[in-house]
């Protein structure tokens, strides 16, 4: 099928793009490039550069290039930013979405996937998060991601637009050709590793949470695991596909089986460098739950999907191999 992937140029996006080309799809994408990198795609897939909210762009290239599909992974994704600036995340993430699907409408596309977040579930009231938990999202990051959702849902039931929306927490890692390169980076183990590195300066908020080691235990996704899911929901949208998203909207959550505190996550990066990672202690961050861990069962039981890099040494070795191979990102 030919596929057009939003934010292909991006960290997700691109080892995406990775896993789609090697399953034999046709690749497309649609990058303004402001958080993308033009050099993290593979040879041959075109790159139009503009933004999935501007219509002109986007019924342009669909005119020109009619697409079977749709991955979703563009967006505005700052939590810190969408508190200061939730005017910019409206009209982005929901405006801009809405317009986004009002012209895969009129060129007839019914097939999309949406990389969503588990922040639509906000604090939540047990864990691990099950897809039928309360969505309430504490962030305007969060609660456009769901509003996104609800415009998937109705457009399932008006216009027949088949989607899959995948929930996940923490990306991390890399493919051997990508990496995470953010400007500003509010990530942990990239901002670990940073540290590792000398470059930044690293602070563990909060050592007093019920948890075992007193920190915030977080779940982390190899964003190659997440690339496998988005390309299985994408085959899961067919009218034809057993397992029948082809009826509606259903959303799905991703995640490694269990999660890992930040203490976990520092010891694995300082087994990984092989030395001690510089780092001080600091107060709670507001809005910090001390637990966030989703259930995947949906996952394996819808797409046959499971995460198979699940040691979190591996997936802090894998990021640590990229940026050892790539120290200046995308500008070596």
């Amino acid at each position: 099928m030919r596929v057009l992937v939003t934010g292909g140029a991006g960290y997700v996006g691109s080892v995406s793009v990775e896993a789609l080309v090697a399953a034999g799809h046709d690749v497309l994408v649609l990058d303004d490039l402001s958080r993308g990198h033009r050099d993290a795609l593979p040879g041959g897939v075109r790159l139009v550069e503009g933004s999935y909210g501007d219509p002109a762009i986007v019924g342009q290239l669909l005119a020109n290039t009619p697409v079977d599909a749709v991955l979703h992974c563009a967006a505005r994704s700052l939590v810190g930013e969408s508190v200061s600036d939730p005017a910019l995340y409206y009209r982005e993430n929901v405006a801009g979405g809405v317009a986004f699907l009002e012209v895969l409408r009129e060129a007839g596309v019914r097939r999309l996937v949406f990389s969503s977040t588990a922040a639509v579930y906000g604090t939540p009231a047990s864990v691990p998060i099950r897809e039928d938990a309360v969505l309430a999202p504490i962030n305007p990051y969060g609660e456009t991601k769901r509003t996104f959702e609800g415009a998937l849902r109705w457009y399932a039931a008006a216009y027949g637009l088949r989607s899959v929306s995948l929930r996940y927490f923490n990306v991390a890692g890399a493919s051997g050709r990508n990496g995470e390169v953010h400007a500003p980076e509010t990530h942990l183990i990239p901002n670990v590793l940073a540290a590792a590195e000398g470059r930044a300066a690293l602070t563990v908020f909060g050592i007093d949470y019920p948890t075992p080691d007193g920190t915030c235990i977080r779940d982390y996704l190899h964003v190659e695991d997440l690339a496998r899911a988005h390309l299985l929901a994408l085959e899961a949208t067919s009218p034809g596909d057993r397992v029948g998203v082809g009826a509606g909207a259903l959303a799905i959550n991703l995640g490694n089986g269990g999660g890992f505190s930040v203490r976990e996550v520092l010891a694995a990066a300082e087994t990984v460098v092989g030395r001690p990672i510089p780092h001080a202690f600091g107060e709670r961050r507001a809005g910090d739950p001390p637990v966030l861990v989703a259930d995947a069962g949906r996952a394996g039981e819808i797409l046959g999907w499971r995460a198979q890099h699940r040691d979190i040494v591996e997936i802090v070795a894998s990021a640590w191999a990229w940026r050892q191979a790539h120290p200046d990102g995308y500008r070596a």
